[in-house]
């Protein structure tokens, strides 16, 4: 007996149909930014560490005789840092609403502090170091100015329409201070992530397209200027611009890191088998780390990575949608723009599509002072996604996580059976004017 095509084409109809709303579904449920949030973080976290580990053994052994001793340094961040995220996921909006101020106020004395003890490697002055830390006080100000920002722009729009020059003040001068603060350290790849913020918050709040003109003007106004006087600068968007013309001097690091990608093919040499981490590549383990994660992980590698920081971008973006709070908007936003722009700029950089800056992979580069406060954004970003419609409920009918069923079963917590008890819950369905 044959089969009628047209029966079979719709069945097939039917399950595409089928699946499409199965994952329509699983995206509109109240958790699925929290999970999100928390996979991608956990996921790009764990092949940091892996990757730290590969791309920094050789020149570890060579300059310390311990392999290990950069991917110890970066597991001490990330054992500190977790703890840091864990507890920012359980505060509550007013905190994070009080805590950009003093932040900022942090990083600026510490910026000034740069100008004067800090230490400069390669043609910029990024660092204070104190006993055996590495400080670099242009990572926290990231946050400071996500936060701050977003709590003077959500203070402003409270009362309703505002005229958009008040947008800017004062705003604009806190950002100024910081770009130009950082921009004495030499630090252009800063700064421009400083701007992405700065752009980001003017965005949400809903600032005119020709504010966005004259600013990006100056911007490049500015950015030809500052090239033109250092030429360090000069010679990396010569060598950007002619790499194999100049693979030998400007063109080096990103001749290297292109090689690097290319040996890699579709599935890469395999963990461990990098041969362009053999000082070939300059600082593998941190700008550059994505051309070896190409090389040993291939072209799939990458595009994991690229996938999981899209993820993630999604899960920030979609708390900002989801959530009324003004601030809660704003901060998300912005730290998406701002985790998600650096990933894009470093990115560009290893592939060739934008010049060199010198700035890290989130979450996956060698560096505290960069893991840190990205650590705290994304479990800010946790305890919004907790704020979502029906994420509450979600989480109380959950039951207890993990840590405190272990806690309950070595008698440090209550029962895990009890859990809530009926009179403490609220009716999500009521609402009281």
């Amino acid at each position: 007996m044959a089969t009628d095509p047209r029966a079979g084409a719709a069945r097939a109809h039917g399950r595409r149909r089928d699946r499409l709303s199965a994952l329509g579904e699983l995206l509109n449920r109240p958790l699925t930014s929290y999970y999100l949030v928390l996979a991608c973080s956990g996921l790009l976290l764990a092949l940091g560490l892996m990757m730290v580990l590969s791309a920094s053994s050789v020149e570890a052994l060579q300059k310390t005789g311990n392999p290990f001793y950069w991917f110890i340094k970066q597991s001490l961040s990330v054992g500190i840092g977790l703890p840091v995220m864990w507890a920012c996921s359980r505060l509550p909006q007013r905190f994070f609403r009080l805590a950009g101020y003093p932040l900022m106020a942090i990083s600026i004395i510490g910026l000034i502090m740069v100008i004067f003890i800090g230490e400069s490697e390669l043609g910029a002055q990024r660092w204070i170091y104190i006993g055996g830390l590495t400080i670099q006080p242009s990572e926290p100000a990231k946050l400071g100015l996500v936060l701050w920002g977003a709590d003077l722009l959500a203070r402003k729009a409270k009362g309703g329409l505002i005229e958009w020059r008040q947008l800017l003040i004062p705003l604009m001068p806190g950002t100024a201070i910081l770009a130009v603060l950082v921009l004495l350290g030499s630090d252009l790849g800063t700064t421009l992530v400083l701007m992405l913020v700065f752009l980001a918050l003017l965005w949400v709040v809903g600032a005119p397209l020709r504010l966005f003109g004259g600013i990006m003007a100056v911007a490049a106004v500015a950015t030809v200027i500052m090239i033109s006087v250092e030429g360090y600068r000069s010679a990396r968007i010569t060598g950007w611009l002619d790499v194999w013309g100049n693979a030998e001097t400007s063109g080096y690091q990103a001749a290297q890191g292109q090689i690097a990608l290319g040996s890699g093919g579709w599935f890469g040499l395999g963990l461990g088998s990098s041969r362009q981490k053999w000082n070939w590549v300059p600082h593998a383990e941190s700008d550059f780390i994505f051309s070896i994660i190409g090389e040993e992980l291939g072209l799939m590698g990458t595009l994991v990575v690229v996938a999981l920081f899209g993820l993630l971008g999604y899960a920030g973006l979609r708390v900002a949608t989801r959530v009324k709070d003004p601030f809660i908007r704003l901060s998300a936003s912005a730290a998406v723009a701002w985790i998600g722009g650096q990933a894009i700029v470093n990115i560009g950089a290893v592939i060739g599509a934008l010049p060199i800056t010198g700035i890290p992979l989130p979450l996956v580069s060698y560096g505290g002072s960069a893991l840190l406060p990205t650590l705290a954004a994304l479990g800010m970003l946790l305890s919004f996604a907790k704020r979502e419609p029906g994420a509450a409920a979600a989480l109380a009918a959950r039951g207890p996580g993990p840590v405190a069923r272990a806690l309950s079963w070595l008698g440090l917590g209550r029962p895990a059976a009890r859990g809530r008890r009926p009179g403490r819950l609220r009716p999500t369905s009521r609402h009281v004017e």
